[in-house]
């Protein structure tokens, strides 16, 4: 018998666990923005694309303007053989390589910033004079572009604020806040930038 009313109290249980609610689960977090950054190889000793180069270099040029990006840096780099001097040189060679291919795929000549870092940098750490074909390379940087004014206005108003006992003051820089809460044509952008750095406040970054 009592082993009957067990058993009856177990599936009780049982049954009253499959009807609870089953415990929901945290949504996928959103999926991230691909980074616009992009790697060229090279040879040793060598500025020439080849087809892989190439189609990587359109992608970085379809990001550009995609994103209605602010530029591309193009850093070029070497490995660790080979004279520092000559490395230097060798590196903004192919970084300017890189640049006149991102020209050629539409991306204007005034957004492309080449430069060279020689030796700098390395992508796998070598000792000297040792041929890596990772750290011969461009790597390339899509730059996004810089807030507009409006946005910018609304980050720098709550530390203007805050700096001021959260009342608006008089006088110019109550109209720099003015100008930004009715988004007139200047928002008092670069009066509150000039207020914060006067007060040794950081600015926020401004893409």
């Amino acid at each position: 018998m009592l082993k009957k009313i067990l058993v009856t109290a177990a599936a009780a249980l049982m049954l009253a666990a499959c009807e609870e609610p089953a415990p929901a689960t945290a949504p996928p977090p959103p999926p991230t923005a691909p980074a616009a950054s992009f790697m060229v190889f090279f040879d040793w000793d060598s500025t020439r694309l080849n087809n892989q180069s190439m189609t990587v270099i359109g992608q970085a040029a379809a990001a550009f303007k995609s994103r209605n990006a602010q530029g591309i840096t193009a850093t070029g780099h070497t490995d660790t053989s080979g004279g520092d001097a000559y490395n230097m040189a060798l590196s903004l060679r192919r970084a300017n390589v890189v640049k006149d291919a991102l020209v050629q795929q539409g991306v204007p000549a005034g957004a492309v910033n080449a430069v060279g870092v020689g030796k700098a940098g390395l992508l796998v750490q070598t000792g000297d004079g040792v041929r890596e074909p990772q750290n011969r390379r461009v790597e390339m940087a899509v730059v996004a572009p810089m807030m507009s004014d409006a946005d910018y206005c609304k980050l720098l108003a709550p530390k203007v604020r805050e700096i001021s006992r959260g009342a608006d003051p008089t006088g110019d820089l109550g109209k720099a806040l003015s100008d930004c809460q009715t988004q007139t044509p200047n928002y008092g952008v670069a009066f509150m930038m000039k207020y914060l750095t006067d007060a040794k406040v950081p600015l926020p970054p401004r893409g």
